[in-house]
């Protein structure tokens, strides 16, 4: 089992790494632009015959991969080498996140999704003996993360999260709900409960025969409304920026409101309980504190205890690839440089 312990320094990796990509691409056009002014490719490698063509992609590749191995370093990966059966009393929990299109309305600061990936990120927190597993839905519903006790895992599961993960739009809440109660395990005695987190506009299917099918289970359905009655309209982003709004067939706006007529009717057939979210409570404290109303019964999970750390190595290869990096000369070696510059 691994980790990482400063995880912000990928979330950098990932910015810098294309930043200097572009910087070199734009400095080696420049850099043929003022060779052509200089005068003709000919002239030019006959005036420079001990300039080597590639080692500048070369010395920048190393030093690309220096830094590569510098920030997993600083974000230390570490390994979990410890694993121990612990016993615990709890639940288990599997959150049903709807990512449809839908979610990104923004009667929620700062959209019905974020909204609801930082409340269970809230939840995450304060969790101790519990089991969590996620489910993302949209017109299909998919395992994003399997019920594990490993909270650090469940967070970076869920920073992943967006509209885009699921390929086909909806919104089937009757999926979702199905595929949680076959995501737990079947022989494990704990209470079970399942959280549906969504706006409600349910098009695809019968949401209620999967929550009465779910209690039928002995698992409680809970849900949660994302959204206003008076809705809001979706807003379209091109790289980062809000180029307008969704609209129809007849070019009207698109206005997504919470139905939670639909959502009541989920919790009521699946006894569970419905609370629609606000910007100051979204919620899911209120279904927790039903929740640790359940009987929490026993349960083993290997928990790694100890993790060692590996920054050493990547340290280590970053410092070796700019040694090399910076021995690597610019030049030809003398052996190849057999160029008689004044050769007609």
């Amino acid at each position: 089992m691994f980790r990482f312990e400063n995880i912000l320094f990928l979330y950098a990796l990932a910015v810098v790494i294309p930043l200097l990509i572009v910087a070199f691409l734009l400095f080696q056009q420049w850099k043929k632009k003022k060779l052509k002014q200089f005068g003709t490719h000919h002239l030019v490698k006959r005036l420079t015959p001990e300039v080597a063509k590639h080692q500048p992609s070369v010395k920048f590749v190393l030093y690309l991969l220096a830094i590569i191995s510098l920030f997993i370093g600083l974000a230390n990966l570490q390994y979990g080498t410890k694993a121990e059966d612990i016993k615990r009393e709890g639940v288990d929990l599997m959150i049903a996140l709807d990512v449809s299109n839908s979610m990104l309305a923004e009667d929620l600061s700062p959209n019905r999704l974020e909204r609801a990936k930082r409340a269970i990120y809230q939840l995450i927190e304060k969790l101790e003996n519990d089991r969590l597993g996620i489910i993302i839905f949209a017109g299909e519903a998919y395992v994003q993360l399997p019920i594990t006790s490993d909270y650090s895992s469940a967070k970076l599961f869920l920073e992943s999260i967006g509209t885009d993960i699921v390929p086909v739009q909806g919104t089937a809440i009757g999926k979702a709900i199905d595929l949680a109660l076959r995501s737990f395990n079947p022989e494990a005695e704990t209470s079970k409960a399942i959280i549906v987190i969504t706006d409600g506009e349910n098009h695809e299917d019968n949401a209620l025969g999967a929550a009465t099918n779910a209690l039928e289970n002995d698992v409680i359905v809970h849900t949660i409304g994302m959204g206003s009655e008076n809705g809001a309209p979706l807003p379209i982003y091109q790289n980062g920026r809000q180029i307008g709004f969704r609209t129809d067939n007849s070019n009207n706006t698109i206005v997504s409101k919470l139905n939670e007529k639909m959502l009541q009717e989920i919790a009521a057939a699946g006894e569970g309980t419905y609370v629609r979210a606000t910007n100051a409570n979204a919620g899911l404290s209120i279904i927790m504190n039903e929740i640790n109303k359940m009987e929490k019964k026993e349960f083993g999970s290997k928990v790694f205890k100890n993790y060692d750390d590996r920054f050493q190595l990547f340290l280590l290869i970053s410092l070796v690839l700019l040694i090399i990096e910076f021995l690597i000369s610019r030049r030809r070696s003398s052996k190849l440089n057999k160029i008689k510059l004044f050769e007609s």
